[in-house]
């Protein structure tokens, strides 16, 4: 016979939790947190960050359920959800704790449940409607990002390139993908100069996003290749002008 994980008090914490310890405490207090998929616990070993959220509750004579919605932002750019189920079956009983994969297993559960019908005169009922979980705007590749940024910053020749505080944000960095932008033209285009942007996109470990605008350009006294990184497109856009301008 399987055993559930240990049981946990369902309270709010005053320090934030990381994804793990907010994992540990759900499948702690779930009785039913041994019949997870092991492929769906194994998934969460590289959760970057999390949002749990009340969903809907009932409350009526003396019975009550919520559901919550939990969700992880993993490393590879996806998000997983497990649904929360918190019940008592008698008025002053203590609450119990169920966990889902999904919706429909959620559902079936919850009308499994000795509540009585709907009664408008008592009925509580509270639905929040939760905003999406972001979802990242890149598909990252997490082959050695913290280096690559390492490498993006080393080989910046311009003396406003990002500084000591982006470099050890990108540190953390869990995921990247490069992409050559387009967009308005520019004087460059008309000087006949060689110019490239391409955005450095970075996942870093709290799920955040963080983008850096490398130019490469020919626009130097003796024709070589420049590198010049900025922490915006505008910036890097506005440097691409003002070196296009010096070699009119």
């Amino acid at each position: 016979m399987s055993v559930p994980y240990e049981t946990a008090a369902y309270e709010p914490h005053d320090s934030p939790e990381s994804p793990e310890e907010h994992l540990a405490r759900l499948l702690g207090r779930a009785l039913n947190s041994f019949e997870l998929p092991d492929e769906t616990i194994g998934r969460l070993d590289c959760a970057l960050a999390h949002d749990g959220s009340l969903h809907s509750a009932h409350h009526s004579a003396g019975l009550h359920r919520e559901t919550y919605r939990h969700t992880w932002l993993l490393a590879d750019g996806s998000a997983l959800t497990l649904w929360e189920l918190v019940h008592n079956t008698a008025p002053g009983s203590e609450p119990q704790h169920e966990v889902y994969v999904d919706e429909e297993e959620l559902r079936a559960a919850t009308t499994r449940l000795p509540l009585p019908p709907d009664t408008p005169d008592f009925e509580l009922p509270v639905t929040v409607q939760l905003s999406p979980f972001p979802a990242p705007r890149h598909a990252y590749a997490g082959v050695d990002s913290a280096d690559h940024a390492r490498r993006l910053l080393r080989r910046a020749e311009n003396a406003d390139r990002p500084g000591a505080d982006t470099a050890a944000l990108l540190a953390t960095a869990s995921g990247h993908q490069i992409t050559q932008a387009f967009g308005r033209p520019c004087r460059a285009g008309r000087a006949g100069l060689g110019f490239s942007l391409y955005e450095h996109a970075f996942l870093l470990r709290d799920g955040e996003e963080l983008s850096l605008w490398e130019v490469e350009h020919t626009a130097t006294p003796d024709g070589r290749h420049m590198c010049e990184v900025y922490v915006s497109e505008d910036a890097a856009r506005e440097a691409m002008e003002r070196r296009a301008a010096q070699r009119s």
